[in-house]
């Protein structure tokens, strides 16, 4: 076996109806909130009050910043940390999907830092301990940003997606609770469930995977097999949502650790370039296209996660069942109705080839089995434009 290191120093709350415990926890860290969410709608309005109420009643001030948006970016980032700067908040909670939670952490880094949240990003020294305490709230299931040092930031202008990855903004706290995802619509379930696979999928194949992740990435993978089909089915199925829950964690988990792969570097600058696509959708679009590029260079993972996914390939050889792992994961896809191309999201060929251009600006397409050139990653990219059945 291999040396390896495995930190995760956040306290994961799990379990139905623990969000109203926020204020125990957050009033750990002082007596005002910053509550970093998007802005309210009849879904989550009952959620809001709850974790406001919560918050209050462990005797704290709560500042609501509600101005979170898809693909979060580095104005709305300065917004958020004026705010809390002039709070003078001591905490800040992200309630919501990945881009509450990500824009949550910039936000505690930018409200005690100089300069920008973009001048700490993943190549830089990071943020210091300075940065606020972190509280995570998911209210999806799967961008496992709840566990994880990294937040996913955007700077508009020069369509650059980019991220802060430190140990500094590991959330102190993560509030899983399944009973906030019972609202989530099927679309947005599809999507982030699929990224808990990708998360998991992707760690147990990274070139810096240990032992630990594997073991609780195929546990996610599993997990995401059996139960997201059923969570879409049914969205108040409480067990369902539950196992997605802890599948999101896993995602989380196993992320921070061993990394992310070239789906997730390529997906990253989709959002970049073009905002209207989501996380999910963009790594939706680019599986197929990256399961054949990379089979052929892990064959006993792929072997192994096809068979999850097809228990008949549990008889054919590890060289049959990683190929027909492509077709497998095909089928996942279009089980829950993520069988789309970039046509189908409006992303131009022109886009496409900005995109590919920009495919090596994060590190993640290294932690690939397989390490794409540019020119290969705007091939793969090209061959996801028109998806046919």
């Amino acid at each position: 076996m291999k040396n390896f290191t495995y930190y995760a120093p956040t306290e994961i709350v799990f379990g139905c109806g623990l969000v109203k415990d926020v204020g125990v926890y957050a009033s750990r860290y002082g007596k005002t909130a910053l509550l970093v969410t998007v802005p309210e709608f009849p879904a989550v309005a009952k959620l809001y009050a709850t974790v406001k109420k919560s918050l209050q009643d462990a005797g704290m001030t709560v500042v609501h910043f509600d101005c979170v948006v898809p693909n979060p970016t580095t104005d709305v980032v300065t917004a958020g940390a004026d705010m809390a700067k002039k709070a003078c908040a001591s905490v800040v909670v992200g309630l919501g999907g990945g881009s509450s939670m990500d824009t949550a952490k910039a936000i505690a880094v930018e409200a005690t830092h100089s300069g920008s949240c973009w001048d700490y990003l993943h190549y830089t020294a990071g943020p210091t301990e300075k940065t606020l305490p972190i509280i995570a709230i998911s209210t999806t299931a799967g961008t496992g940003s709840q566990t994880t040092p990294c937040a996913v930031i955007t700077k508009t202008a020069n369509k650059d997606k980019s991220a802060i990855w430190h140990r500094n903004i590991f959330p102190r706290v993560a509030i899983v609770d399944p009973e906030v995802t019972k609202t989530l619509p099927a679309s947005i379930t599809a999507q982030t469930g699929f990224d808990a696979f990708c998360h998991n999928f992707e760690a147990y194949l990274s070139v810096g995977t240990n032992p630990l992740v594997e073991t609780m990435a195929i546990d996610g993978i599993k997990i995401v097999a059996e139960y997201l089909p059923k969570a879409l089915a049914d969205g108040n199925d409480i067990e369902a949502r539950s196992q997605m829950a802890w599948a999101d964690t896993l995602g989380g988990l196993t992320n921070s650790s061993a990394g992310v792969t070239l789906p997730h570097g390529l997906g990253m600058q989709v959002g970049g370039h073009c905002p209207q696509v989501t996380h999910g959708q963009s790594l939706a679009i680019i599986y197929p296209e990256f399961t054949r590029y990379t089979y052929s260079h892990a064959i006993k993972k792929f072997a192994a996660v096809g068979r999850i996914f097809n228990p008949d390939l549990e008889k054919k050889s590890d060289e049959i069942a990683a190929e027909k792992s492509c077709d497998a994961i095909d089928a996942f896809l279009k089980k829950i109705n993520l069988w789309i191309g970039f046509k189908d999201v409006k992303v131009s060929e022109e886009d496409i080839r900005q995109i590919a251009d920009c495919g090596q600006v994060l590190g993640d397409y290294k932690n690939n089995p397989r390490v794409a050139t540019i020119e290969e990653m705007y091939d793969i990219l090209m061959k996801c434009y028109e998806r046919k059945e």
